[in-house]
């Protein structure tokens, strides 16, 4: 099936493809396509004008500011981040996990943007870096806002994102203390992902505060709050106990769909299992900042 016709716009910068979408509320930003023209294909989805971004300079950026923050321009594909050098040394579990996304054909010409605005409740990069404590530069016809990844997706299939908005940078600190994900999937989406992130003190030894984020249990990855406060102040020796102590509680305040992957009670769990072991992966790397 072919989509409905529509006009085919490519913008060579920023302000073009803002400018491109107009008044018609009726545009649609686009890089990689892998969910967006298969759904127009099946007519899922309909839009009168197609804005193509990939020949905006800048989008495919990845860099260690001087701010110590790591930045991923919204076109780099998942292989580009898997490969690329800044984010091997300093977040190795998101190089993993982006060359471990969906399929070949997905990894390749797939945009972390693209994987963000789409709202796929069952998808990797969301929790990572939620986990991570990543914000989002969005750009429009208003002008530019910061969004953290915990506050931009807010149910299925639906963000903060205005239609007009491009998101253009993902921003994060660079991590100071070990960063793990682990994930257990049907075919190519995550049945359950956890991502945990622990900010340390290397001189005491401690944590000084951590991030935990659960996916796929229900439209939005959600924090362990409970977890979180019980690590903080730790010496990793401590962590296992005290994560055992207050996970029960923790997981049975989540929100959790019960769907083709799994019963509350499974998906539980699962998400259970995975963070424990994440836990045990950052104690025994021995890490230090």
């Amino acid at each position: 099936m072919l989509p409905s016709p529509f006009e085919f716009e490519r913008p060579s910068t920023i302000t073009d493809a803002v400018r491109a979408f107009g008044d018609s509320g009726d545009g649609m930003f686009y890089s990689g396509g892998t969910e967006l023209l298969l759904a127009m294909k099946l007519r899922v989805i309909h839009t009168d004008r197609l804005i193509d971004i990939k020949s905006i300079l800048g989008l495919d950026r990845i860099a260690l500011t001087d701010a110590n923050d790591i930045e991923i321009g919204a076109r780099c594909t998942h292989n580009k981040i898997a490969r690329d050098p800044v984010i091997r040394q300093y977040v190795p579990a998101l190089s993993s996990l982006c060359a471990n996304v969906a399929n070949i054909r997905v990894r390749s010409v797939g945009t972390i943007g693209g994987n963000l605005c789409f709202g796929e409740p069952h998808a990797d990069p969301p929790t990572m870096l939620a986990a991570l404590d990543a914000r989002l530069v969005l750009q429009g016809a208003s002008g530019t806002r910061l969004v953290h990844v915990d506050d931009f997706i807010k149910s299925e299939l639906e963000t903060v994102r205005e239609p007009d908005e491009l998101l253009t940078v993902i921003v994060f600190p660079r991590p100071t203390g070990p960063v793990t994900y682990r994930r257990f999937k049907h075919g190519e989406r995550p049945s359950v992902n956890v991502a945990m992130v622990w900010s340390m003190d290397a001189a005491a030894s401690t944590i000084t505060s951590a991030r935990v984020r659960v996916g796929a249990l229900g439209s939005r990855p959600q924090p362990l709050k409970g977890v979180e406060d019980a690590l903080r102040g730790l010496s990793v020796a401590e962590v296992r106990p005290a994560i055992e102590a207050v996970l029960p509680t923790a997981l049975d305040e989540l929100e959790v769909n019960e769907d083709r992957h799994g019963a509350a009670d499974y998906k539980r769990h699962l998400a259970r299992v995975l963070l424990l072991r994440n836990a045990d992966e950052a104690i025994a790397a021995g890490w230090s900042a």
